[in-house]
């Protein structure tokens, strides 16, 4: 019954995004389809599938024990937190701020942990920053330090 509440749910999804896709138009085009192929494309896949998730025959499905769905919510909150807080923290901040509770859920202590947050923080921009040249944000905590 789960398999077909969900495919009604991408169903749903996949029309809404048909419907917004449809009028995607560009003034200047480079393509000969146009920039409205790709959102098309996708999200008719997606209704295919979701079809086929509703009318196939399966049999009931197994829950993963609770412990585990919390685990997992757990995972998606603090990634969510992140995508929220990357900007105004900054990628140093934030990137610690959910290392450590990831490294939590995966079974490190918290030394362990807060000394990985702190040092995947500040390695990974040291990383992208200095030697890929990828422009990550700062932060208001670092802006005046980095002029």
């Amino acid at each position: 019954m789960s398999e077909r509440i969900f495919g009604i749910f991408l169903l749903l999804v996949s029309a809404a995004g048909i419907y917004i896709g449809w009028d995607l138009k560009a003034p200047i085009s480079y393509e000969p389809v146009g920039p409205r192929a790709f959102p098309l494309l996708v999200f008719t896949l997606l209704g295919i599938c979701s079809l086929g998730l509703m009318l196939s025959k399966r049999p009931a499905t197994e829950w993963a024990p609770s412990p585990v769905l919390m685990r997992v919510g757990g995972m998606f909150l603090v990634v969510l937190a992140y995508a929220l807080l990357f900007d105004k923290l900054g990628f140093v901040i934030s990137t610690a701020l959910m290392s450590v509770p990831l490294a939590r859920l995966f079974g490190g202590n918290w030394k362990q942990s807060l000394i990985a947050g702190a040092g995947l923080g500040v390695v990974l921009f040291l990383l992208f920053d200095k030697l890929l040249d990828v422009v990550l944000p700062t932060g208001f905590w670092l802006k005046p330090l980095l002029g």
